[in-house]
């Protein structure tokens, strides 16, 4: 193992950083890879950073990689959101009936996802699902390089041909269409980071429906927060401030609905009398909110049997474009109703 100073291992990212590369190309540098094309003084500049730094690929492992480890690993961006317990669960069944082992982590910065990527690339792995926004197409160009075996759960990304996603713009649907059948016509969205492509299908999946019901979306009544409870709370805050309210409200996630209906509650706005709430993604813990919280509820479980199911199938260098479409359905709760006569 390499070591740099006070004994911390040199990985790829210190040897990127050196030599001002990505680190796929590190990699690729060091296999030989004859399809990397780069200017021979970028070349001397990553040989010359892995000879002062001290890397050394972990060769061992690499020659184990044409031998199974029985391990595949799963790295998420927040072990906090229970949404990822339920995708580590359907992983975890699924590995089981390879008799593999599912590898988890979390990774919520920059160098820590390196850190991560560095340790399973060498061998540990027979693959790697991954999961939240962090992920590079350098990275993965990086992973591909090493032949470590990858695929995209909840989430893709421009440029790569390798996901697994859930039905995100149906979901939407179905909050939208089950507020119109209880009355509703003024409906606003509680949306997601803009980032995030979940919440980019959601809000598409949004404002069809809208358009489906000849309903409109008014200006100031779409807003964006992360997805968390306190994001959901100034978002919410910014709808009630922005004029005249609507009588209900789609949320992208649990989370940010749990920050909105504390919003509510710190307004004075009673849910559901003066504003119906619906979530995408159902928990046990959205049946113990007050008010009970309405969700669509998602195959998050499916998602993550079917994430470990292609990468255990599919070859590695072949297209992986799937979206995982049921079961899906509204739960009603107390927190949506028809509306009061304004």
């Amino acid at each position: 193992m390499s070591t740099g100073t006070g004994g911390r291992r040199v990985t790829l990212a210190d040897v990127a950083a050196r030599a001002r590369v990505d680190r796929s190309v590190i990699s690729r540098v060091l296999s030989g890879d004859p399809r990397l094309l780069i200017r021979e003084e970028t070349r001397r500049r990553v040989l010359d950073a892995v000879r002062e730094l001290g890397y050394r690929p972990n060769v061992a492992a690499r020659t184990l990689r044409t031998q199974r480890t029985g391990t595949i690993g799963l790295l998420i961006p927040d072990y906090a959101n229970p949404v990822y317990a339920e995708i580590i669960k359907g992983a975890e069944a699924a590995a089981a009936e390879r008799d593999c082992v599912l590898l988890t982590g979390s990774a919520g910065a920059a160098s820590e996802l390196d850190s991560y990527l560095d340790l399973l690339g060498q061998g540990r792995v027979d693959g790697l699902l991954l999961a939240g926004e962090l992920t590079s197409k350098a990275t993965l160009d990086g992973l591909t390089a090493d032949g470590l075996p990858w695929l995209l759960v909840n989430r893709t990304m421009r440029g790569e041909a390798r996901h697994v996603v859930l039905d995100d713009e149906r979901a939407a649907a179905l909050a939208v269409e089950h507020l119109v059948s209880l009355g509703h016509t003024e409906i606003a969205h509680l949306a997601g980071p803009s980032r995030a492509d979940t919440a980019q299908r959601r809000e598409r999946g949004y404002r069809a429906s809208m358009r489906t019901h000849g309903l409109v979306v008014r200006p100031g009544w779409t807003n964006r927060s992360d997805y968390t409870a306190h994001g959901g709370y100034r978002a919410m805050i910014q709808i009630l401030d922005a004029g005249e309210r609507p009588t209900a409200v789609f949320v992208a996630n649990l989370a940010s609905a749990i920050g909105a209906l504390h919003a509510l509650r710190s307004r004075g706005v009673a849910a559901p009398d003066l504003m119906s709430v619906v979530a995408v993604h159902d928990l046990p813990l959205a049946e113990h909110l007050w008010p009970a919280l309405t969700t669509v509820r998602m195959p998050l479980r499916e998602l993550g049997q079917r994430g470990v199911e292609l990468l255990a199938q599919v070859g590695p260098d072949e297209t992986v474009r799937e979206v995982v479409t049921g079961p899906m359905e509204v739960v009603p709760r107390e927190s949506t109703a028809p509306p009061l006569a304004r």
